[in-house]
């Protein structure tokens, strides 16, 4: 796929998640939440809900989950930290891992942004909770993708074996199925939530496959 490709996509992305927060905010609101929170596009939203129902097992696999992305950010910031120590200066770190530094960077402020500005609230109070909590974009889906979207354009930068590099390729894209399938299955999101946790991560792959194959051509 051809650079300009990848970054129109990741504009048109970023364009449908602001349509979809709009829409949120604006259309079919009604009070269908836990302790009456108000919820955009709300008959679609309940009506999803209703059909899935709640899976505390499935949510505790979208936990491991989650846990094995940040695992993943953990090795890259390792790769980094050693090959700055090694070079000595930043600048000579891999420009590959600076660009991922910079795209975590962006996407723990968007996940701190989020938790703060809510856009909708969980359709379920979690246990340990005593009040609704901030539900767009769903958090786990959004890392899930992020993570193991860069991952998997990075894998074959760094390791050589060819049968690794497939084989970790299938666990990046197992991963994500996991995290966002089974967030989606365990009924602690709205329908939205998913959805706007997947168009975020598209737009930040995509841009990011962009850099990347800037990078890769003045080389």
């Amino acid at each position: 796929m051809k650079t300009k490709t990848k970054q129109r996509i990741a504009i048109a992305a970023a364009v449908l998640t602001v349509i979809l927060v709009i829409l949120i905010k604006t259309v079919d609101v009604a009070p269908i939440g836990p302790n009456g929170t108000s919820i955009g596009l709300s008959h679609l939203n309940q009506a999803i809900h209703d059909a899935i129902g709640i899976n505390q097992g499935i949510y505790t696999i979208t936990e491991i989950g989650g846990i094995l992305a940040i695992g993943v950010v953990a090795v890259f910031a390792i790769m980094g930290l050693v090959q700055w120590i090694q070079r000595k200066k930043l600048m000579k770190v891999d420009r590959e891992l600076l660009v991922l530094g910079g795209l975590y960077v962006i996407l723990g402020f968007l996940y701190v942004f989020f938790n703060k500005v809510a856009i909708n609230y969980r359709p379920v109070i979690m246990p340990g909770e005593v009040l609704p909590e901030s539900s767009f974009p769903s958090s786990h889906s959004m890392l899930g993708c992020t993570v193991m979207g860069s991952a998997y354009l990075l894998v074959d930068r760094y390791v050589k074996n060819p049968t690794a590099v497939k084989v970790l390729h299938v666990l990046c894209i197992i991963n994500m199925i996991v995290i966002v399938g089974g967030r989606f299955l365990s009924g602690v999101h709205w329908f939205t939530d998913i959805l706007g946790g997947i168009l975020i991560s598209i737009a930040l792959i995509a841009e990011f496959s962009a850099v990347l194959d800037q990078i890769q051509a003045k080389k």
